[in-house]
Formats: structure tokens, sequence, C-alpha cells
């Protein structure tokens, strides 16, 4: 198979999908541009602020991105390319979009209130807490598989590591001439460019090497830090800059691909049971992960993004348009991999010896070579974009697992007036430090031992948001069955994936994560239970 006919198709379909599905959504939902967002209402300089559109995009896409979108595809390749680009652009149209898109619409209608506060206006307190603990754990999750991968990029391409550290310095800069020395956002973003270019020579010619643990600790540190300190000092400018590195290495890659024409090696299709219990249902769809639906990005998506929305119209965009386009990048990862294994047979071998991100970072090095770019050049570029929008995803799902860690130990009444909370654990600091705790205990296994419960939890977490969006649009008189629908296989994929897990765990010794997954297993039943009584009442009323 063509890979460069394989990307030039998936594009066609991604774009057809926005134009016509993603519009189709827009009228179903009563997007209004004339309508006031909660980042012009409240606009109180720290969470809440008016975000250019492009700038924004930048922070989404690379806070929701991370190494999900080639790690998951890569990693499930071996039940063969075709059955994971089918769910890659079957989920993420008619899946991952309608998630992104409904939780960051839902969420600015209700002042950008997160994803557990809409479940509570909807379903009650009882299901906003048991979808709070969920999520959390699952954050838990998302935090030890990035920060392991992350770590292990950089112990395996140590200019990627310092371009990173250098990065941090040059966003905080950035954020403070735009946002308080007023300085031109077009002219911040040249010389923004320019000295990320710089810092990339810096990271080339100067590497940092230090070993998996210093990295992991370094990383720890950086992520808890701007996880507290306001977005428009490190996440905003940090994500807006490093969405052209993001960008320029998908379009270097697309047109790598073209140039290089390469081929998947790999069988299109292997077998359903790989042995050890991984059946391609469901084992497929949690292992492809973000590639075609994240339930990070609902968290993403009502957390952050629309407390920064500008407009109702840019929803689309930031929403739809980001899961589709990292719909896209997954199809690169499939070519990537189906060209680096030469042939079925090694593909797990290779998996096992290089590890996703390598695989993706040396086939698209190889790609570029085709246009002139060398390949030290181009494999150290695609690692460096790599590191630098996970780092992105550690540091939102940091800040995130602190925000609902707090709101677990913070009173309704405290809540409703804005009272300092009482309670210790609801200080941000001790929010951040339990989280990040128990996260980096998780992160010092290998990435293989963490990305099955991660994709589990993942997914499980996206079938809750999506069935949180149905109540709502149901709840508001709007049309639901586009999330009602998804809501109801994500549910029986994950429910069969954690049951598998459950077992595999246990029967491995691994004990601390066969609990979560236990713990996750039950209290997604209990959520299911309680939202079924609220639909009741509703289709009763």
């Amino acid at each position: 198979m063509s890979g460069a006919l394989l990307v030039a198709l998936s594009a066609a379909v991604f774009l057809i999908a926005y134009i016509t599905y993603g519009s189709w959504l827009a009228k179903k939902w009563g997007i209004d541009p004339k309508r006031a967002t909660p980042a012009h209402e409240i606009n109180d300089g720290v969470d809440y602020v008016p975000t250019n559109s492009a700038v924004l995009l930048g922070h989404h896409f690379s806070s929701i991105a991370g190494a999900g979108p080639i790690v998951g595809p890569i990693t499930a390749a071996v039940f063969g390319w075709v059955p994971v680009v089918l769910w890659i652009i079957v989920g993420s149209i008619f899946f991952g979009g309608v998630q992104d898109y409904g939780s960051l619409v839902a969420s600015i209608r209700h002042k950008g209130q997160s994803i557990g506060q809409i479940i509570e206006a909807t379903i009650g307190r009882r299901g906003k807490l048991l979808f709070a603990i969920f999520a959390w754990v699952t954050l838990l999750v998302v935090v030890a598989a990035f920060a392991n991968i992350v770590a292990s990029t950089f112990v395996a391409s140590p200019a990627a590591g310092t371009s990173s550290m250098l990065f941090i310095g040059l966003a905080v800069a950035f954020g403070y001439a735009v946002y308080r020395m007023g300085v031109n956002l077009k002219i911040a973003t040249v010389f923004g460019v320019a000295a990320l270019i710089a810092c990339m020579a810096l990271g080339h010619y100067f590497p940092m090497s230090l070993s998996k643990t210093t990295w992991l600790i370094v990383i720890v540190i950086y992520i808890g830090i701007a996880s507290i300190i306001p977005v428009w000092i490190l996440l905003q400018p940090r994500d807006y800059l490093n969405s052209f590195l993001l960008y320029a290495m998908i379009f270097f890659a697309f047109v790598g691909v073209f140039v290089y024409s390469p081929q998947i090696n790999i069988a299109p299709v292997t077998a359903f049971d790989l042995g050890n219990m991984n059946w391609l249902f469901p084992m497929l769809f949690v292992t492809v992960a973000c590639g075609a639906i994240s339930g990070f990005h609902s968290l993403v998506g009502s957390g952050t993004s629309a407390k920064q929305l500008s407009n109702e119209k840019d929803a689309k965009l930031v929403g739809y348009g980001a899961m589709l386009l990292e719909g896209f990048l997954a199809i690169i990862a499939v070519v990537s991999v189906g060209f680096i294994a030469s042939s079925p047979d090694n593909l797990l071998e290779v998996l096992k010896q290089k590890g996703p991100v390598a695989i993706f970072a040396q086939a698209n090095g190889k790609f570029m070579e085709g246009f002139g770019i060398p390949y030290s050049i181009g494999s150290e570029f695609v690692a460096l974009t790599i590191s630098a929008f996970a780092l992105t995803s550690l540091d939102t799902a940091t800040r995130l697992g602190r925000f609902i860690f707090q709101e677990l130990f913070t009173t309704e009444e405290e809540s409703r007036t804005g009272a300092k909370p009482k309670n210790i654990l609801a200080n941000p600091y001790v929010a951040t430090i339990v989280t990040l705790g128990v996260s980096t205990y998780l992160a010092t296994g290998s990435y293989l031992s963490i990305w099955p419960i991660f994709g589990t939890a993942n997914q499980l977490l996206a079938a809750m948001a999506l069935l949180a969006i149905a109540v709502w649009l149901k709840a508001s008189n709007l049309e639901y069955r586009m999330a009602l629908y998804p809501m109801f296989f994500m549910f029986v994929v994950t429910f069969t994936a954690l049951l598998q897990l459950i077992y595999s765990y246990f029967s491995r010794g691994n004990m601390f994560v066969g609990c979560l997954a236990v713990l996750l297993f039950g209290l997604a039943v209990a959520l299911v239970l309680q939202s079924r009584e609220t639909f009741k009442k509703m289709s009763k009323n």
C-alpha cells in the first residue's frame, strides 16, 4: 500500500467532514457568534482570558495531542494497518470530534465550567462526585504515561531535552512581552519563532545528557510549577509557539511522504487474537486511544479552552478541527510504522527495540531527507516536537488534576460564594503535590505496562463525557443522538477491556494498577446507573 495515497485520501475525508458534519453539528447545537462567551463575561486575567482563535487553537491542539496520536496507532498496528486506519477516520469524525466539540460548547454555555460541574447541573451532585474521582484517577495515569514517554525521549535524544528546557524560558519572555508590554502578536511571533530555531540550534550543538530518573524529576518539578502559575505566563505562550513546531512537523511529514513515497510493509490485517487476551475487540480501540477519541480532550476543552474562547463560532475550529487534525497526525504515524517495519513479522520486535516515538522520528527523518533536510536534523526535530507537545499535555493534565482534586474537598457553599476552602487538601499546592506524587510512582515502570490502563481509562472517560453531553443536550431540548450512539459503543468497548485488564493485572501480581482498574470500573458503573435514572426522569417530563 502506498503511504502517500493513504495520507492524501485521509486528508480529503477529514476536510469534507469538517465542512459538512462539523457545520451540521454547529447548526444543531445553535452556535451563535453574537452570544457572549465566559472569557468576556468573567475575564479574570488568570484562567478566563479572551484569546485569539489562532493562539487558542495552538494551545488546545498542543494540549490534546501529546504523544497519544503517535504512540497509540503505532502500538495498535500489531493488529494490522487497515483496522487502525478505519478506526482513526471513523472515530475522529463521529466519536472524538463530537466529544471534543460538544464538551467545549456545553462548557461555554455553563460559564466555562468543567464537565464535572455540568454533570452536577444535569445529573446531580452525586454524579459529579463520581465523575470527579474517576477523572482524577484517569489524569494520574495520563501524567504517568506521558512523563514516562517524555523522559525516555529525552534520554534517546538529549538535544530534544535541552531545547525543550530552553523553550520554557522563551515562552515566559514571549508571554510577558505580549500580555504585559503590549507587543503586537504578529511581531512577537516573528521573533518568537526565530528564537525557537535558535533554541533548537543550541540544543543540537550543546546537548545535555541526563539519566531517565533525572529527567523524570526535572519534568515533575516543571509541570508542578506550570500547573500553579497563571496561564498567560507560560502555558498559553509556550503552547502557541510550540504549535508552530507541530504544524511544521505535520507539513514536513506530509510533503516528505509524497516526495519519498514510502510503502506500508506491515500486513493489512494480522489476527483477531494475538494471545494473552490481546483481542482486536476491544484492545484495538483502547490502544489507538487519542488518535480517534480521548476523554482527556473533554477535560481540556471544558477545563481550560472554554475559559479562553473569544467567540462561539471559534468552537468548531478549536473543538472539532483540532480533533480531525489529530486524526490526520495518527494516520501519518501508521504510515511511519508501516515503513520502518521491514516486514509484517518483525513489527513487534521493532516496537520493543525502538519504541513508538523513535519509530516515528526515524521514519519522518527519512521522509524529510527526500527534500533535502539531513536525516540527523530531521529525526531530531521530530523527536523534539513530540516531546514539546507531550510536555504541553503533561502540564495541562496536572493543572486539571489539581482543579479536580481541589473541587473534591471544597464544600458547596465555598464553591458558590468563592470563599477560601478550609480543608487543607483543597490547597492548590497540596493538590498538586498529591497528584504528582501518585503519578510519579506510576511513571517509574515501562510505558508498555502503563499504556493499556491509560488507554482504557481514557476511553471510558470519553464515554462518560459523551454521556454528560447527551444529558445536557437532552435537557436543553437540542439534538443529542450524535452523542448518545457513540457513548453506547464506547461503554461496551471500555467495560470489556477493563474486565480483561483486571484479570491480567491481578494474574501477573500487579496489584496497585489492578486495584486502580477495579476502582475505575466501579465508578463508571455507578455513574451510568445514576445517569440512567436522570434520563428516565427527563423522558417522563
